[in-house]
């Protein structure tokens, strides 16, 4: 009990450090499921005795910002929580809008780069056309003075300087106006709006990032864009305003539009539609804050406890929409996850196999039933096999995991119909110490085979092997989508912004593929060359863990097939290029595009 009382009074201290932040207690992320009790019998069995002239653990604790003790994992992830400031939409332009961000839609984008080429001429339409009128043509000056860099708007989120009007009011405060470019005006409603609303968004959380002292904003769109993309706008705006300030302190603290407190989109036509997607499209961005926050936590603060404390609360804050299971070591025992375990014993902390379970409001025994499985590694050295470059970032081995838990918070609150969508994550590490497992072990998966480990370093497939026979025998899955950051291979094939698509299935192929183009997400349906299965054959068991050098990342996926109903749609979706930039950190994908893939298919069961 003294050592429960330790770890009780250090989340205590932990809540009252973040109180004053903004930061959500951590307390709430450890209830249920078993996660307070593993966490308290893992204190109690490798806690030993301090002198007496050692630091208590409250004040080992009592650190810049809470990681573990010397002697005790973190047991708690803190939460970036998006900017206060609302969005909302009318069909009036307020009169007191510090900053006005007039969209416009652009000529077609010429492919001619000569610099000598006439400008295209820019003709302004309805509200727009008044207010240029009413500022003595300000607007057309400053699209015309910029002509090369604007395009005439035809480059969607191109942005003119900004444009100061004095204000005739006793107060004398200035009013800024400033023309954003929506791109070329698609054909059809629905053509090019949803990747110019991704752009929109963006542009406008960069601007007000960029200037100082606004407090409300209004954007003024035509009805065509606000109607098909005011989901699209509101994620990308929120999601752009992302600033990880867990652990920073004093000047270093980050903080994004400031005194922002209100956006205003204008149209002439709103409906009760548009209202309803800007608060989904701040629900999604939840979920990519989420997505970001998993990434970027480095490993003295996320490890299996703590992630599966943070599956937790998304179940506990989802409105009763997602139910959380944390299996332990005996329950994983009892299932044979010997590839899982295996690949676990050499973590600092107890398995936790995670399983978040979303059921829509009209529950049915019809629903379709999916499955998303995300690779959980928080840490990977490589094992035995230890990796001679890029340790510092191996941190984003859970890149699946993040984007599949933080699409679970954005579906727990979106809450589709028609779809009972299971999000499946295997959590540890790949460590080394005396337990570890070696290459030349043999283990043995839930399904039964056998794997002979050649690489320690391909550890990722192993634990996946196991959640996805999960998501295939137990839970009995319609159809399963999986997601990791497996292979370097991927990312030399398809570098930093686009993942590998890996199925069978070609309905599930050109879905995902068409969420893809949607969403944002980048992804490019990868070969299944049967042939390459040479590579895993093992003189001692059914099949090795690695291949050769030579075509890496199809044998990766060709490995993942041993584990699933060969007639059962099945992706592995190969993320590790994309979920992370050199420049920002973490990047939040794939959460748009699960969230989407989930949707869907309820939406298909309707029709």
């Amino acid at each position: 009990m003294k050592f429960m009382n330790c770890a009780l009074k250090s989340l205590a201290m932990m809540a009252a450090m973040r109180s004053a932040s903004g930061f959500a207690s951590p307390a709430a992320l450890l209830r249920r499921q078993g996660v307070v009790k593993q966490a308290a019998s893992y204190y109690y069995s490798n806690t030993r005795s301090s002198s007496s002239n050692s630091l208590s653990a409250t004040s080992k604790m009592d650190q810049s910002f809470p990681t573990w003790s010397f002697d005790n994992p973190c047991l708690a992830m803190e939460w970036n929580e998006l900017i206060p400031a609302t969005l909302t939409a009318t069909t009036e332009l307020p009169a007191e809008s510090d900053l006005v961000i007039v969209g416009i839609y652009g000529p077609a984008e010429s492919d001619n780069d000569d610099d000598d080429a006439a400008a295209p001429v820019v003709v302004l339409e309805g509200a727009v056309k008044e207010m240029d009128e009413t500022l003595g043509g300000m607007l057309s000056e400053v699209i015309n003075d910029n002509a090369k860099t604007f395009k005439a708007g035809a480059k969607a989120g191109a942005m003119t300087p900004t444009i100061r009007v004095a204000s005739s009011s006793s107060a004398g405060k200035s009013k800024r106006y400033v023309v954003v470019g929506l791109g070329s005006k698609p054909a059809d409603d629905d053509d090019k709006n949803k990747s110019n609303g991704f752009s929109l968004g963006k542009a406008i959380a960069e601007k007000l990032n960029d200037e100082t002292k606004v407090g409300t904003c209004s954007v003024v769109v035509p009805d065509a864009l606000l109607t098909t993309a005011a989901f699209d706008i509101s994620s990308s705006l929120y999601a752009a305003l992302y600033s990880d300030n867990r652990f920073r302190t004093g000047d270093k603290i980050e903080k994004l539009a400031e005194d922002l407190t209100s956006i205003q989109l204008v149209g002439t036509d709103m409906t009760d539609d548009v209202a309803a997607a800007l608060e989904a499209g701040r629900q999604m961005a939840n979920g990519i804050f989420t997505t970001k926050d998993i990434v970027n936590a480095p490993h003295n603060v996320l490890n299996s406890l703590s992630l599966a404390a943070t599956a937790q609360r998304i179940a506990d804050e989802s409105n009763g929409t997602i139910q959380c299971t944390i299996l332990g070591k005996e329950d994983c025992e009892e299932r044979g996850m010997g590839a899982y375990l295996g690949v676990a014993r050499g973590s600092e902390t107890p398995p936790q196999f995670i399983h978040l379970t979303y059921t829509p409001p009209n529950n049915s025994k019809d629903n379709k039933k999916v499955g998303i499985v995300g690779k959980g590694l928080l840490f990977d050295t490589g094992g035995y096999n230890i990796k001679t470059q890029m340790m510092e970032l191996m941190k984003f081995d859970c890149g699946g995991s993040a984007a599949v838990l933080g699409a679970a918070r954005a579906i727990g609150a979106l809450a589709p119909e028609g779809v009972e969508a299971h999000f499946i994550v295997a959590a540890c590490e790949n460590m080394i110490n005396e337990k570890a497992y070696v290459a030349s072990d043999i283990l043995t998966a839930s399904n039964g085979k056998t794997i002979e480990i050649v690489n320690t370093d391909a550890e990722g497939r192993l634990t996946l092997a196991d959640a996805i026979v999960y998501a295939d025998k137990e839970v009995g899955c319609d159809s399963i989508i999986e997601l990791s950051t497996l292979t370097g291979a991927c990312m030399i094939s398809l570098g930093k912004e686009v993942c590998g698509v890996w199925t069978k299935d070609d309905d599930l192929a050109k879905e995902l593929e068409e969420i893809s183009k949607d969403t944002g997400d980048k992804s490019w349906r990868m070969p299944l060359e049967m042939s390459y299965n040479e590579q895993l054959e093992s003189k001692i068991a059914d099949l090795t863990n690695c291949g050769t050098s030579y075509g890496g990342a199809i044998t990766a996926a060709l490995f993942l097939e041993n584990f699933v109903d060969k007639k059962k749609p099945f992706a592995h979706i190969d993320i590790a290029g994309p979920v992370w930039s050199d420049k920002t950190g973490a990047t939040g994908f794939g959460a748009r595009m699960v969230t989407e893939w989930v949707t869907r298919q309820g939406q298909s069961k309707a029709e």
